[in-house]
């Protein structure tokens, strides 16, 4: 069998699916996309291609070796983003080649279900709050929130003591048997995480999620050694080399993204490497259905995942949605808050090739906001 096409796609809301085709007609799938410069990813697909046409899909490790390494210059956001896509499409063609889930390639199912949590939004106590209910009605267990709008280096009383109301309104709707992440995005200074997370602790946040951003990793010790409330970080680390020194600093939950750190192959490893330091996984997932499929084909084979985290309606949504582009919907219905064993091969997605296409004539250009502080200089979004 032989790779013969990649075909990236970029679709709403903010997504880019690839597409590998083969000589015996077996199609892998994957969602190579670091969000908000989807087009430089796909780019980045298209010039891999180069290598990948003409060669077995089903070398997957060797792939790996000569895309993250033959081309001199390694490592980063876009490349490894562009080669987490691929990784994906080619565990997807050798799982349906050889009639198996992903999960039984990676030596077989560790657990009979994954607990998985939702996102919600708001910015007053009140919103939150009610959001929060709605999700725990639906037979949610967990989900994650944002904690702050823009914060100053050293903000005020008012916006420490905003954060700590929102968690609370959380906490007292939702009671003591669910659980709330708490996500900073890096918006918080050391100085900040030092006031704010002891004040957190009465309501026992689930974790904590990027307090600091990667660039100031090296100061993690000093906040998980404060706090008695897990740390969680890893989005924006790409690389078993990235997370080596931050499991190191007392983390207790590391946050690969499969569409950015070098996908199944790499999570894999990073997930070992975590393991080995008492620490657990949990895979980072705002984004499209063929992500979360991969997420889940990890989960399944990996012993220390803690949660998954999972993107049907979060608020970045607009326009399309997680069951949007998929034959069969089926797939992601959750039951009591966790995600089934899939027992399709490859990833398990029956991917809409005509809704895709049509989507992609649009496109998008989804960016971020740029967030301001008062004095007008550039905050963490």
């Amino acid at each position: 069998m032989k790779i013969t096409a990649l075909t990236t796609y970029l679709v709403a809301p903010r997504w880019c699916f690839l597409r590998i085709d083969t000589d015996e007609g077996v199609t892998g799938w994957g969602e190579p996309v670091i969000e908000g410069r989807a087009h430089t990813v796909a780019a980045a697909v298209e010039e891999l291609s180069d290598y990948l046409v003409g060669k077995d899909p089903m070398s997957i490790e060797a792939h790996w070796q000569a895309l993250t390494k033959g081309g001199f210059y390694r490592g980063g956001p876009i490349l490894s983003s562009a080669v987490a896509g691929i990784d994906q499409a080619l565990w997807d063609i050798t799982g349906k080649a050889l009639g198996v889930p992903v999960w039984q390639l990676l030596g077989g199912a560790v657990r009979d279900r994954i607990r998985v949590y939702s996102w919600i939004g708001g910015d007053r106590p009140a919103d939150v709050a009610a959001t929060a209910l709605e999700r725990k009605a639906q037979g949610f267990t967990a989900i994650k929130m944002n904690a702050s709008a823009e914060l100053e280096p050293i903000d005020t009383p008012r916006a420490t003591l905003d954060i700590v109301d929102r968690v609370a309104a959380v906490r007292e709707a939702t009671g003591d048997d669910f659980d709330i992440a708490v996500d900073f995005h890096g918006r918080l200074s050391v100085a900040m995480a030092r006031r704010v997370l002891p004040l957190l602790e009465p309501y026992l946040p689930f974790f904590v999620e990027e307090p600091l951003v990667p660039e100031a990793g090296d100061r993690l010790g000093e906040i998980t050694s404060g706090t008695s409330i897990p740390i969680a970080t890893g989005e924006r680390l790409y690389s078993r080399w990235d997370f080596l020194p931050v499991l190191d600093r007392g983390v207790a939950v590391v946050q690969p993204d499969l569409s950015h750190a070098g996908g199944i192959s790499e999570v894999r490893r990073i997930a070992a490497l975590a393991e080995a330091r008492d620490v657990a996984l949990a895979p980072h997932c705002p984004l499209g259905p063929i992500a979360l499929a991969a997420c889940l084909q990890v989960g399944f084979a990996t012993p220390n995942l803690l949660i998954q985290e999972q993107s049907l309606g979060i608020h970045y949504n607009t326009g399309s949605d997680l069951l949007d582009y998929l034959i069969d919907p089926t797939v992601f219905d959750y039951r009591d808050g966790y995600a089934g064993l899939p027992r399709e091969p490859g990833l398990g997605l029956r991917i809409d090739e005509r809704a895709v296409a049509r989507a992609a004539e649009t496109g998008h250009r989804w960016r971020n906001p740029i967030w301001h502080r008062r004095d007008g200089s550039l905050a963490e979004w």
